[in-house]
């Protein structure tokens, strides 16, 4: 079965986002350890999931930062994988090389993580990952911990309803300050 990983930003007090979406608290510009890092996991990927909010900035971006005559293989890698756009908005792909997904998340992730092929790794927004995680669909998290604290803002853990156990794997501190944090679920 395919592995499903999660890579996301995450603040000291667990949001993705300030309340109104805010990322200016990101940790940037990113060092090259960091970017060793996310290029190692994203490298056997062959399968994306995005939630229509976030795919809807997400896409365009990558496909303009090919635009850049000193793209490096990141962006074309974000471009050229194929993608899978979980929403109930959208009927069909407004973008290249994705899909749509509209079933139950639990059922279209399965169907997915059954399929041969690499691993698949999946991107915010939270209200798109707090339901992977509340599903129990993501076999590692990467918590990309950034120095920031905000009080209040999207969480991606609110929907737990049940306890769920994980193990730490790896973590690894940054020379740009972030830490990685990398759980896969117990038991």
């Amino acid at each position: 079965m395919r592995k499903l990983k999660l890579q996301v930003q995450i603040t000291l007090d667990g949001f993705i986002a300030g309340t109104n979406g805010e990322m200016d608290w990101m940790k940037f510009p990113w060092t090259p350890d960091i970017l060793d890092y996310v290029n190692g996991i994203t490298e056997p990927v062959d399968t994306i999931l995005l939630g229509r909010k976030l795919a809807e900035g997400f896409i365009p971006h990558w496909t303009a930062a090919l635009e850049n005559p000193d793209v490096e293989d990141f962006p074309k890698k974000m471009v050229e994988t194929p993608k899978v756009v979980f929403t109930k908005t959208f009927k069909k792909s407004i973008w290249e090389n994705t899909v749509i997904a509209t079933g139950e998340i639990a059922n279209e992730v399965n169907k997915l993580k059954k399929q041969n092929g690499k691993d698949i790794i999946a991107y915010g927004g939270a209200k798109f990952v707090s339901s992977l995680i509340k599903e129990r669909l993501i076999d590692e998290l990467h918590l990309f911990v950034n120095p920031a604290v905000l009080g209040s803002g999207l969480p991606i853990f609110q929907t737990v309803s049940k306890k769920q156990n994980y193990e730490l794997t790896h973590s690894q501190s940054f020379d740009c300050g972030i830490i990685v944090l990398v759980y896969k679920q117990a038991g």
